[in-house]
């Protein structure tokens, strides 16, 4: 299934800071892509299109805007006729290098180091977000030189701090470490992602940073929002998902590689998840053709 999905050679030059499409056009038409660049995407007069965001697959409103990390895969789809209206798309690219670590760890830009950590699972902003952007969007597009560099900045650090933020992918979905301000959380993740293919005993996963069970489950709930049998799960089901994207294998061999004990049971997991079954979301994502 991988031939589907295409590697973007993106116009940046290697001492870009960033380039800004604002175009119109009747439809979507670039198949499935990844790139090592950071992407900001704000569609306009496209509702009813379908997004896809790694192992996600949503539907989109009449304005929004989605902020993907290097390599993970993205595109839009028309799936119900838009009428007569064109598509508006502004479109920033931006490569990692632009901020190093050693800047990213100063206090100021520590919303901007999360926004980016953040992107590796791709970012869904709210109406609210998209309201406030927009204008600052359009703008940029027109800017030049240094000032429009200024702007980008401030612009990025406007959506770091944004509320109401969405993350699409699962956790284990992108290659890039989610947790690499917590040790512990870390040392878990480390953990469950080498024996995410058998079955995982609370007790071992506490016993792997010395914590009481009690202790470990407040830590988990805490730092990630979930109980630690729906922190394994999400896990497994991002390993599943890529799976059903890349390659052939049955659903059965899938559900049982990726740790569930049988068939059903990874079933109603992964339904509730991305509220399709495994079956549907391989037919729904193979079915898929052309993109932003």
């Amino acid at each position: 299934m991988t031939n589907q999905i295409h590697r973007e050679i993106t116009p940046l030059k290697e001492n870009d800071c960033f380039l800004i499409f604002d175009r119109e056009r009747e439809f979507f038409n670039f198949p499935i892509h990844f790139h090592p660049e950071f992407e900001i995407n704000y569609i306009h007069n496209a509702k009813g299109g379908k997004r896809i965001v790694g192992d996600h697959i949503g539907e989109i409103e009449e304005k929004e805007l989605v902020m993907v990390g290097p390599n993970l895969y993205h595109g839009w789809e028309n799936f119900k006729n838009n009428g007569d209206k064109s598509l508006h798309e502004i479109t920033i690219q931006f490569p990692r290098e632009l901020f190093n670590e050693e800047t990213l760890n100063r206090n100021l830009l520590q919303p901007i180091r999360e926004l980016l950590n953040n992107a590796y699972r791709g970012i869904l902003f709210s109406s609210e977000t998209i309201r406030m952007i927009e204008p600052r969007l359009q703008r940029l597009s027109q800017k030049r030189g240094f000032d429009s560099f200024l702007e980008f900045q401030s612009l990025l650090y406007d959506l770091a701090i944004s509320r109401d933020q969405q993350l699409l992918t699962n956790m284990s979905f992108q290659r890039q470490n989610d947790f690499h301000n917590s040790e512990r959380i870390e040392a878990i993740y480390g953990f469950v992602k080498e024996n995410f293919g058998k079955k995982i005993k609370l007790e071992d996963a506490a016993n792997q940073v010395n914590m009481t069970v009690v202790s470990f489950s407040r830590l988990i709930k805490q730092r990630t929002g979930k109980s630690f049998v729906d922190f394994v799960n999400e896990i497994r089901l991002g390993y599943a998902t890529r799976l059903l994207i890349e390659s052939n294998k049955s659903i059965g061999e899938i559900c049982f590689e990726c740790g569930f004990n049988n068939i059903s049971n990874f079933n109603r997991i992964f339904k509730k998840r991305q509220s399709c079954t495994p079956s549907e979301f391989r037919t729904n994502f193979t079915g898929t053709k052309s993109v932003f």
